[in-house]
């Protein structure tokens, strides 16, 4: 006769197993070619913005911090970026990744730049979750699902890189309306 495993132990086998497939589904939600996480936040001035309701809209969600010098430097650049595609259906998002104590920084640091930002902090909903290195940034498609991930590099993120990324998710520029 050969023994049966111990049932609890079995149970517990499967449900490392199950925890294990969700934290890898979990994982591959900020992955290109899948739909963008849920994220839902309160901007600087106030405005709930919820993800889901950009559709329609190419997203550049762009996750920095007030002390990070490589996020700050592109900043201006991400806000000409925004001013300059606005009128073809582009957002910048920025989102800070400090601490919610430093609200005042982070809208410092804000003034003077016209896209959107808000505290993942103070996220009612952060599919994202907290990156591990910044700065991080995403290009979201009109469906809402993500086309490219811009993790930390050596070289900064360029204005060019970011048209090449962006642009063939937008409709050309003679169909936009002015």
């Amino acid at each position: 006769m050969i023994p049966r495993p111990h049932a609890p132990l079995g149970r517990l086998i499967l449900g490392a197993l199950a925890f294990l497939a969700t934290l890898s589904a979990l994982a591959a939600g900020d992955e290109v070619g899948q739909p963008a996480p849920a994220l839902v936040v309160t901007t600087l001035d106030g405005r709930l913005l919820d993800l889901r309701s950009l559709r329609g809209t190419v997203v550049v969600l762009n996750v920095w911090a007030t002390w990070c010098a490589p996020c700050r430097a592109e900043m201006p650049m991400l806000d000409a970026f925004h001013r300059s595609h606005a009128a073809r259906g582009l957002i910048v998002l920025g989102a800070s990744a400090d601490d919610a104590h430093d609200r005042k920084d982070v809208v410092q640091a804000m003034r003077g730049f016209t896209y959107p930002a808000a505290l993942l902090a103070e996220a009612k909903t952060n599919g994202f979750g907290m990156p591990t290195a910044l700065p991080i940034s995403y290009v979201i498609d009109a469906a809402g699902v993500i086309r490219a991930r811009l993790p930390p590099t050596r070289e900064a993120l360029t204005e060019a890189k970011l048209e090449q990324l962006v642009a063939p998710f937008l409709p050309p520029a003679e169909a936009a309306t002015p």
